[in-house]
């Protein structure tokens, strides 16, 4: 089985304008399709922008509204599945999402946050209460989580154990919590035997500055590639080949003990 080329586009957009960050997203496909990428990963709530406080629920629509259909006529154009962020409307919830949209334009998974932080998205989101949502793309088992869920070892492990081979995490990683994508994910990913795309804004939003350093991580807990602190694509190629050695290399999953780990629930 081929490797699966992964683009990694670590940018803010414009926040609050979604042509604007279309346009990104269009020109980013077009540079990760000229490399030979197959999936293309954005940030955390990348459609509209992070710190838009009042304008989430103008903002948010639904998972099959005009965003999914523009990011398919992206995929489509390019040739590349698209996993981008966006505020998710249903009723009068609103969610912070992620939506996977294969290169054929059809929409493959879409994914709640199950974890929330701090009081702004506290304030503006409901938590999702679907822990593992995963999608098939080039005969690998995608799994989804967004930022904050993958510092807690419980919901990647739980991917792990449904059979995950790359996780997607987009994010809107902060100061002064760079160490999240320069240490935990990196471990996250060797002690899961798992690949993980972490990936990131940038740059000063509102409250926020957000410290870029996205990275895909192998499930030898090495970094494939690493983006800097400003606007970058990054590609990385996750090995199919290589993620099977290494799991039967490595024991975590079949020494585990879930008897003696009850007490965690």
């Amino acid at each position: 089985m081929p490797s699966l080329r992964t683009a990694l586009l670590q940018s803010s957009g414009r926040p609050g304008v979604v042509a604007e960050n279309l346009k990104v997203l269009d020109e980013a496909a077009a540079r990760a399709a000229g490399a030979g990428a197959r999936l293309l990963v954005t940030p955390e709530l990348f459609l509209t922008g992070y710190a838009i406080g009042d304008a989430v629920p103008v903002l948010a629509e639904p998972a099959d509204g005009p965003g999914a259909e523009a990011v398919g006529e992206i995929a489509v154009r390019h040739g590349l599945a698209v996993l981008y962020g966006y505020p998710e409307r249903d009723g009068e919830r609103i969610f912070n999402a992620s939506q996977l949209i294969g290169s054929d334009g059809a929409r493959l998974a879409n994914y709640r946050k199950t974890h929330l932080f701090g009081c702004f998205e506290q304030e503006w989101f409901t938590p999702g209460e679907q822990a593992v949502v995963q999608a098939d793309l080039d005969g690998l088992r995608i799994g989804l989580l967004i930022c904050y869920d993958v510092e807690f070892p419980e919901n990647v492990r739980a991917h792990a154990l449904a059979g995950t081979d790359l996780l997607l995490v987009p994010t809107a990683q902060m100061h002064p919590f760079q160490f999240v994508a320069e240490s935990v994910v990196p471990v996250r990913a060797f002690e899961n035997q798992m690949y993980v795309a972490y990936v990131n804004r940038t740059g000063p939003e509102g409250e926020f500055e957000f410290v870029g350093l996205s990275c895909l991580a192998g499930p030898d807990g090495t970094v494939r590639t690493r983006a800097g602190r400003g606007q970058e694509l990054v590609v990385g190629d996750v090995d199919p080949e290589f993620l099977t050695a290494s799991r039967a290399a490595n024991p975590y999953l079949h020494d585990r003990r879930p008897g003696l780990y009850g007490s965690l629930a």
